[in-house]
């Protein structure tokens, strides 16, 4: 039996990454008056790196006029992402990224049947409490039963630390819960965990090879509308 949906956030809750995430970063690199900026296309090339201070670092292995010793490095990688997640809690409660289709469509049929909801997420969980606050209202939380963001699973995905943790706090097995994604990092994290998966293709993994997911859609209203019926049906749960 399905009980649960477990929902990863950057890319498959909402397009967080190009006109959210990416925009974050760059005003925290100018107001460092660091000459660094992420066109769309090169902050793409940076998601294969999961979390978004290391991200930084591993850009900073890349770059000449970076800080030169591995302290230097994560001293500035951890203030940069400190500003970048403050400006990116604002860039979100002024309603300037939304859920995309289906979610809050799904997640409604999820509760109206008694399937619980959680998030396994590598963000930071300053970063899922704005976009949610924002997306679902003030009392956002009580809809989930585990939320699970990169300060309780510090190991990013492709590890299934984040996955493994949510079915402890949710209480179920792997075979009772299922995952939507929206990247290759994030489908191999849930099928390490046992978890299977659907992925809703997003703006960055368009055309990623998703070989091992129970289901692929565009979103989850293209080219059909997933409901937790078609779930059920494609799982045999």
């Amino acid at each position: 039996m399905l009980r649960a949906l477990i929902w990863d956030v950057d890319g498959t809750v909402a397009e967080t990454e190009a006109q959210g995430h990416r925009l974050a970063f760059n005003s925290a690199f100018e107001a460092w008056g660091l000459p660094w900026r992420w066109s769309v296309a090169q902050y793409g090339e940076w998601l294969h790196v999961s979390g978004g201070r290391e991200r930084l670092l591993a850009y900073m292995d890349s770059v000449a006029d970076a800080p030169r010793s591995a302290t230097e490095r994560e001293a500035l990688a951890r203030r940069l992402h400190r500003l970048k997640n403050e400006l990116y809690a604002d860039l979100v409660a002024r309603g300037g990224i939304p859920a995309r289709p289906g979610v809050h469509r799904l997640m409604h049929e999820c509760r109206q049947a008694g399937v619980a909801l959680a998030v396994a997420t590598t963000t930071s969980r300053v970063n899922v409490e704005a976009l949610f606050r924002s997306l679902f209202g003030a009392d956002w939380r009580a809809g989930f039963a585990a939320v699970v963001c990169a300060e309780d699973a510090p190991v990013k995905k492709p590890d299934p630390q984040a996955y493994l943790l949510a079915l402890q706090h949710l209480g179920l097995r792997a075979d009772e819960a299922l995952a939507l994604e929206d990247s290759p990092n994030g489908l191999q994290a849930a099928l390490a965990a046992g978890v299977r998966t659907v992925i809703t293709r997003s703006a960055y993994f368009g055309d990623a090879d998703f070989s091992g997911a129970a289901l692929a859609c565009d979103d989850l209203d293209t080219p059909q509308s997933i409901t937790l019926d078609t779930l059920r049906r494609a799982l045999g749960a």
